[in-house]
């Protein structure tokens, strides 16, 4: 005759069997113990078989100050970079490393040249990139509006009226002397390279700013009447 007793253990003579509610497997459900032979199965934390990804740190920017002449004609840059990096027993170490540029002909303020992971090395972090962005000094001549290039000459109100030839050194080095004819003159493809087509150029704008005298003599002022027909 078999018996069972209240906490869910049934009894035969010499053999005992635990039922699903033993108290192992109690503690098992309350500890989270999910494998069916009673052993801990673990999901994260220290030691675990499925260890967290390490992330990446985020970008360092910074500037590269380049001036018209550079971004007409292209030139190279090599900056030195200081970071850490890990040696083999994972503990850091200061290095210095140089790194090129080479600025094409045309790139614009706010261009970005990125070196994928030369930050600073750390356990469990992937170096972040360092990134450099073009800015453009202030140039006494030339100022730049998309691919075309703006200067501005001071004549006065007699050339203005008269024909006045300005005499313009181009970024590459070159003279030109273009008649000034009016308030502004557009000289085709002397302006800044397209970065995709570098063999194409903008304009070139000269705008004039006439300088008028403060004052006239009566006879100055009969000349002009009679030189604008009023």
């Amino acid at each position: 005759m078999q018996s069972s007793d209240r906490h869910g253990t049934t009894s035969r003579p010499g053999r005992t069997i635990r039922s699903a509610t033993s108290t192992d497997d109690r503690f098992a459900e309350i500890f989270g113990f999910s494998s069916p032979f009673g052993q801990p199965s673990y999901t994260g934390g220290q030691g675990s078989a499925n260890p967290p990804r390490p992330h990446k740190a985020a970008p360092i920017e910074n500037r590269l100050l380049c001036n018209l002449e550079d971004l007409y004609k292209g030139a190279t840059k090599k900056i030195k970079i200081s970071r850490e990096i890990l040696d083999s027993n994972g503990r850091t170490m200061s290095v210095d490393e140089i790194v090129t540029i080479n600025i094409k002909p045309g790139w614009k303020k706010g261009t970005k040249i990125t070196f994928p992971e030369k930050g600073n090395e750390a356990p469990g972090v992937i170096a972040a990139d360092i990134v450099f962005i073009v800015d453009e000094k202030p140039h006494e001549v030339f100022t730049r509006e998309g691919n075309d290039l703006i200067m501005t000459q001071k004549i006065s109100l007699a050339e203005a009226l008269t024909g006045y030839n300005a005499q313009v050194t181009t970024l590459d080095g070159r003279h030109l002397s273009i008649s000034i004819n009016s308030d502004e003159v557009v000289v085709p493809k002397e302006g800044m390279p397209i970065p995709k087509e570098p063999s194409k150029k903008g304009n070139l704008r000269i705008k004039c700013n006439i300088k008028f005298p403060s004052r006239l003599t009566a006879q100055q002022r009969a000349g002009m009447k009679k030189l604008l027909g009023s």
